[in-house]
Order: C-alpha cells, then sequence, then structure tokens
C-alpha cells in the first residue's frame, strides 16, 4: 500500500495519509472529473500510475459543516510512472512510504493513522480483501 507523510498545518503534524487532492477547477468554473482526478492526484504525489481503477465509496468528509464531497478509488496494477511524470504542487512536502495492507490496518487500529479518508480506505480494504 503507497501512503504519504504530509505536514498538516491545521493539527501541527504530518499525518501518513493515501494519497488525494483536490479537483481542480477550470477557468468556466467546471469542476475536474473525479475520474481524471484520481489518476492525477496518485501520479503527482507517488511517480506511480495504475493499471486498473475501481470506485469504492463516495462519502462527504464533515457534513456539519462542509459540503465536500470525497471520491474513493482502489488503484491496483501499479507501476512507476514512465517518460514525464506529473509531480507534487510546489507547496506540496510528500514523503511516500510503501505498507503492506495488513500493517497499515493494524497501525490504524493502534491509533497511529489519524487521517478521516485513510481510515475508510483501510476499512474498505480489509472488507474487499476478506480481513
Amino acid at each position: 500500500m503507497l501512503l504519504v507523510r504530509q505536514y498538516r498545518v491545521a493539527v501541527g503534524e504530518a499525518l501518513l495519509e493515501v494519497p488525494a487532492g483536490t479537483l481542480d477547477v477550470a477557468a468556466d468554473g467546471s469542476i475536474e472529473d473525479p475520474e481524471l482526478a484520481a489518476p492525477r492526484e496518485l501520479e503527482e504525489e507517488t511517480g506511480i500510475r495504475a493499471g486498473s481503477w475501481r470506485l469504492i465509496a463516495r462519502f462527504f468528509t464533515a457534513p456539519g459543516f462542509a459540503s465536500e464531497l470525497m471520491h474513493l478509488y482502489l488503484a491496483t496494477d501499479l507501476r512507476p510512472a514512465d517518460g514525464e511524470r506529473l509531480t507534487p504542487d510546489a507547496d506540496e512536502y510528500l514523503l511516500v512510504e510503501r505498507m503492506p495492507w495488513r500493517d497499515a490496518v493494524a497501525a490504524a487500529e493502534r491509533g497511529e493513522l489519524r487521517d478521516g479518508k485513510t481510515l475508510v480506505a483501510l476499512l474498505w480494504l480489509a472488507r474487499i480483501r476478506g480481513a
């Protein structure tokens, strides 16, 4: 499993998270298709491309005060990005970490992973893998 460690100002520490990002907004106000954003974000944040994508879930991150809808995908058949590769935004400082998925689930159970989207992703992955 690929995770990224990124400093989060709001909580004052670096968190280990699944790769993710914001949907781009075009000049005409249209919002990027999540199916196009997911591969872009994976490559930008990890330098990896996926041969297969599966939509797992859509969920609101904090519906009590925000309208953000998260689109969660399972990316498989991973390989390094070849040729010209997309890179993180200039203000993003990411450290990519590989971890067996079972170890990631165990880390979440121990309270070591505390990012909401990452916890949702791990619960779904454990369910899919039959853990």
